[in-house]
């Protein structure tokens, strides 16, 4: 069908790998194992697989606790001599992330246009305060949606329910963006317009639903929104 601006009153948006780069993480491994980058991405995956594996078994924790595991997992799986110190030292920076450059100007540009923005994440609210405040984009948001507040990761339909239910939105009027293949199929499931944020130019999945629209910037968005 594509993507279709006429139905967009409200736009929902991830927090990781959407608006801060989780890529940054390899960074603060790199003082401390010899080879950081199977490390972190083992660390992601195992992040984010725990998640969806917790929505079935009903044994939700906050996603920092959830990351704090899995980085242990990454460090155990490649005999990385970490002490617990040293492991919640390289946890923390997911508090200070590095900020995409469209980020401010993109969503500034949204909201100008008369669309309210939210953060919908699977972040904990300390995470997320963090995040926002690090970002520089506080102002510029309606609110932000936890999944701590259903206790229930994405790409659960709840989730997005829910955050149609916070921003007192109809859920085929929301657009969601996300940088997260499963973020965007599980926002289409639910029945808002999924919108890919593409940054690392990597093909798309062949399994599942396509994006209503892929873009690599929040401009983009607003260009094809015309604002």
């Amino acid at each position: 069908m594509g993507f279709e601006p006429d139905r967009v009153s409200t736009i929902t948006v991830d927090s990781y790998s959407t608006l801060v780069d989780v890529d940054a993480a390899e960074r603060a491994l790199a003082d401390r194992v010899d080879d950081p980058e199977p490390v972190s991405r083992r660390w992601r995956a195992r992040s984010l697989e725990y998640t969806m594996v917790a929505n079935h078994l009903d044994a939700y924790q906050p996603f920092y606790e959830m990351n704090r595991d899995a980085l242990q997992h990454a460090l155990d799986a490649h005999d990385a001599d970490v002490s617990t110190a040293e492991r919640d030292e390289i946890l923390a920076v997911y508090h200070e992330l590095d900020v995409f450059d469209d980020v401010r100007d993109g969503i500034e540009r949204l909201r100008e246009g008369g669309y309210g923005v939210y953060v919908l994440s699977n972040g904990n609210p300390e995470m997320l305060e963090s995040m926002v405040a690090h970002a520089g984009i506080g102002d510029l948001l309606d609110g932000v949606i936890s999944a701590h507040e259903v206790e229930t990761f994405k790409p659960d339909v709840e989730l997005y329910r829910h955050a149609a239910g916070r921003t007192g939105t109809p859920i085929e009027e929301i657009t969601h963006v996300s940088a997260l293949w499963f973020d965007v199929q599980g926002a289409i499931h639910a029945g808002m317009q999924g919108v890919r944020a593409d940054r690392k130019g990597e093909p798309w999945e062949s399994f599942g639903p396509d994006p209503d629209l892929t873009v690599e910037t929040f401009h983009d968005l607003a260009a094809e929104l015309g604002v």
